[in-house]
């Protein structure tokens, strides 16, 4: 009995390290709000090659459930605001989607969290009311088939859900959503569901510019601004907006529950007066925000706490309403091209290109397919610029860099600037029949380095030096990971002895 005793101890034991251990993670937000995306198997293919491996989808698409199957990527799959009340009425809904729509597919699509409900307090519809009972019964159905455990259940929220958030020790509820939110709270505290919070500095920057300064929101001031309650000093935005939600979940005596940001991020386009909505920083917020997270830095209040972050969006999403910016969250064009680079691994440096900023300021222009050309006529002119144009092409074959995506326009795109560059940058060595076009933002994206005058033919991979911060935090994760390392190794150790001893 002794030994069982044992052994289920260290099982356990090893169970709660693998957990502990698994570091904070990065993830994409995969909205759909548009009608000339690629079609998930590619969308899943881009996934795979920029090595994302954690997904947000806000419905359960069977086509993309399809797509995701034995890719290795998480997927959180969502409820929609619309199937609420269904799903609150009757357990038998909930029984009905999950055995249809999710165990077909699973566990070869690894659903790892359902979303009930979106941003509910937002909603024009009074739904909030529906939340909850449809959260128990999408539990309920989870459990009669035994995947309550490995499935969570929660609810994403915007900042909204607080009355008040700076200073951050200060953070509240809105007492007008209380009705639903202590029910919940306890849902979540009672099954170890994380509170999804949904958090945008851009938007604090852009309503109050004279209140938030863009370096506070972009993860790049030498300031600090200081909590007067605790004393605590923030750098970022980002960290006091996640510590004033602690503070208002510590405030009704949840301190257990976990936070998880759903989406993230920043426009890189936007209306005339959106004049902060640009590649440039989207792409300083972004790089930094992985470095961020990935480093476990934690947040003043919670130090070295563990923190998993969608970034919003995948893609540029035409069909969304409102101001510019609301269609150009994505960080890859619907032809698959990345709009800025980004490392996902956190481990580069905030900017990826050779170039030292997305939109050349020293006059350098590129040459790339134009996106109205035909894809005979791309076709030909590729042929064309890798044989008699005695290009390089190289870089497109299989395996290599500039490969992924594999669509005609890009690998024509690659080819038509090797060509551009090659040939004194002139207005007719960018002709190719019409084909071709000329831009001032460096078309490069990860590893795939597009030629400029006078540049090495060779493509290398972007390396950059990382600041001693950074370095810093990467040493202490390094640390961190050994001492996981040895605790994994103790309790194998453990379990072998306890398994000879039987």
């Amino acid at each position: 009995m002794a030994r069982r005793f044992r052994l289920i101890f260290a099982a356990s034991l090893l169970l709660m390290l693998l957990d502990l251990c698994r570091g904070s993670t990065i993830g994409v937000c995969y909205g759909r709000n548009a009608d000339d995306l690629p079609t998930p198997d590619k969308v899943a293919q881009l996934v795979q090659l920029h090595k994302i491996k954690y997904i947000r989808i806000y419905d359960s698409n069977i086509q993309v459930l399809k797509a995701f199957s034995n890719t290795g990527v998480e997927l959180m799959i969502g409820i929609t605001n619309s199937d609420l009340l269904p799903f609150s009425q009757f357990q038998s809904n909930a029984d009905t989607w999950l055995k249809n729509s999710i165990l077909p597919y699973y566990p070869a699509t690894k659903i790892t969290y359902i979303t009930v409900g979106a941003e509910v307090t937002e909603s024009p519809n009074n739904v909030s009311a529906l939340v909850v009972p449809a959260m128990n019964n999408v539990l309920a159905a989870l459990r009669k088939v035994g995947l309550h455990k490995k499935i969570k259940v929660s609810s994403t929220h915007s900042l909204g859900v607080l009355s008040r958030s700076f200073p951050p020790s200060a953070g509240a509820f809105n007492s007008s959503h209380a009705f639903f939110l202590r029910p919940m709270l306890e849902f979540l505290a009672e099954n170890q569901s994380p509170f999804m919070i949904d958090i945008y500095p851009y938007y604090a920057y852009r309503d109050s510019p004279s209140n938030v300064s863009l370096d506070y929101a972009l993860f790049e001031s030498s300031s600090e601004v200081i909590d007067p309650n605790t004393g605590l000093l923030y750098t970022n935005m980002f960290d006091a907006q996640i510590d004033a939600l602690y503070f208002a979940l510590m405030a009704l005596n949840f301190r257990t529950i976990k936070v998880m940001v759903t989406e993230t991020g920043w426009p890189s386009k936007g209306s005339p007066k959106e004049s902060a909505a640009t590649p440039d920083y989207a792409q300083t917020y972004n790089t930094n925000l992985i470095r961020h997270v990935i480093n476990n830095t934690g947040t003043p209040a919670k130090p070295g706490e563990e923190l998993d972050v969608y970034v919003f969006s995948l893609f540029n999403e035409n069909r969304k309403p409102g101001l510019e910016s609301e269609r150009n969250w994505g960080l890859f064009y619907p032809d698959q091209t990345s709009v800025y680079s980004l490392d996902f691994t956190g481990k580069g440096a905030a900017v990826m290109t050779t170039e030292s900023n997305v939109t050349s300021s020293n006059g350098t222009t590129w040459c790339i397919a134009s996106s109205k050309a035909s894809e005979k006529d791309l076709q030909n002119a590729l042929d064309w610029a890798c044989g008699p144009g005695n290009v390089d092409c190289t870089a497109i074959q299989p395996s290599q860099p500039c490969y992924e995506p594999d669509t005609t326009i890009s690998h024509a795109s690659y080819a038509f600037n090797s060509y551009y560059q090659q040939n004194g940058a002139t207005d007719i060595a960018c002709s190719f029949g019409g084909n071709g076009v000329k831009v001032d933002k460096n078309p490069s994206y990860d590893s795939c380095l597009y030629l400029t005058a006078g540049s090495n033919k060779t493509v290398a991979s972007n390396t950059t030096a990382i600041s001693s911060t950074s370095s810093s935090s990467s040493t202490k994760n390094e640390v961190s990971t050994w001492i996981c390392i040895c605790l994994l190794v103790t309790v194998f150790s453990l379990l072998l002895n306890i398994g000879h001893a039987w």
